[in-house]
């Protein structure tokens, strides 16, 4: 087998949608709270648009997500502090609220990125598909915003003063989209799954007043970073979630919702877990785990004669067969460093209209490969940060 470093992210992120209570808690070390998690192209979800055909679903994702590897390779390659963006059709949601009195917004869930932002007014360049009031920082009597001789702008590496002193902060995305801001600081809330409001209070975010950022015209206010920088979300609650947390992606056209789980609530307790350790490398945004290499059902197992390969039209993938035919998909397994992760047909394969394609393309150019969201279906995932461990346990997503 060939020896690979491998990095683990959720190419398509997470989909939450909260909804409100009256119990309100504030957080406290250590607790846990659940969110449901649904799909941008779930039929569970608001913004489901039933007018798509799965094959051009499935067409748009692939595209997007073998223009998203580039964009890693050349952040790995280049060493440049940069994070990825990505678009609707391919995303997951959360409905959170920022301030006091709190205001909720929709915005992008993101493992691949580390600050949290949102449109603030006054706003120089925003777009307009947002279908909410801009956040109001003058609204909120909980909100401040960091100067530019404050520890915390130093850190972030804020790029310059505005007249008021502020600190202004600017993050490019990997498709060259941006937002330019205010670095700040404001109450954080969430409605958990049990109907308590979780509240972390001063969460470090960005006030963005500049955002040439295509985010479709589905009403999202910005983006949430999970990724594992100290400024993430996950990074800044991390004592407050035992520095945890696990998600379980359902099917994507499943008519249920999975969970993305913080805290001890999030311990993988199956006994067909399995765990590899998380590899420190740069930037630190990004999830790296250590693939030793993959194998295939039986070595003597081999398509029969008559199930012969169709050509997908659209290029997108190199293997498809027609969607009535008689395949028998072996079981794939990623050898992770100590993990055997073993994918079923619903990691490997997907309906794309009237063929059934491969949905993992080859990498020949570069070392780093990504363990996408699709293989990570019907599994529970946990991220140990602590420990620096990830886990996967088989999982009926739809049960939990």
């Amino acid at each position: 087998m060939v020896n690979h470093q491998l990095f683990l992210l959720l190419t398509l992120i997470l989909s939450i949608l909260v909804f409100q209570s009256e119990s309100r808690v504030k957080a406290k070390a250590p607790f846990g709270f659940s969110l449901e998690l649904i799909h941008r192209d779930s039929p569970l979800s608001p913004f489901y648009n039933a007018s798509l055909n799965s094959s051009e679903i499935l067409t748009k994702n692939a595209i997007h997500s073998m223009e998203r590897f580039k964009h890693f390779q050349s952040l790995i390659n280049q060493k440049v502090v940069q994070s990825i963006v990505f678009p609707t059709e391919n995303s997951y949601l959360t409905k959170l609220s920022f301030g006091t009195p709190p205001v909720e917004y929709f915005a992008i869930v993101d493992t691949g990125s580390d600050l949290t932002w949102i449109q603030c007014v006054p706003c120089t360049k925003c777009y307009n598909s947002q279908g909410s009031s801009l956040f109001d920082p003058q609204a909120s009597s909980t909100y401040k915003a960091f100067s530019c001789d404050s520890q915390t702008c130093r850190a972030f590496g804020g790029e310059q003063c505005l007249k008021t002193s502020d600190c202004q902060y600017h993050v490019t995305y990997g498709d060259m989209s941006s937002t330019i801001g205010i670095l700040s600081s404001d109450t954080l809330s969430f409605d958990s799954i049990n109907g308590q409001k979780t509240t972390f209070s001063t969460s470090i975010f960005g006030c963005g007043r500049n955002n040439q950022v295509q985010l479709g015209n589905l009403g999202i206010a910005g983006i949430v970073g999970l990724g594992g920088g100290p400024f993430s979300l996950v990074s800044q609650i991390g004592p407050h979630i035992d520095h945890r947390f696990s998600y379980c992606f359902v099917p994507r056209f499943a008519k249920a919702s999975g969970k993305l789980i913080f805290g001890q609530e999030s311990i993988i307790s199956h006994p067909k877990a399995v765990s590899t350790p998380l590899v420190s490398k740069y930037p630190q945004t990004f999830y790296y785990l250590t693939l030793n290499g993959v194998s295939i059902g039986d070595k003597t197992a081999h398509p029969s004669s008559s199930q012969e390969p169709v050509q997908d039209p659209s290029g997108t993938f190199k293997l498809c067969y027609g969607a009535d035919t008689n395949i028998n998909v072996p079981e794939m397994v990623f050898h992770f460093s100590g993990a055997d992760v073993r994918l079923q047909p619903v990691n490997t394969f997907m309906v794309n209209g009237d063929l059934v394609c491969m949905v993992i393309v080859p990498n020949s150019v570069n070392p780093f490969s990504v363990f996408g969201n699709y293989a990570q279906i019907n599994f529970q995932v946990e991220y140990d940060l602590q420990k620096k461990v990830v886990s996967f346990a088989p999982t009926d997503c739809t049960q939990i």
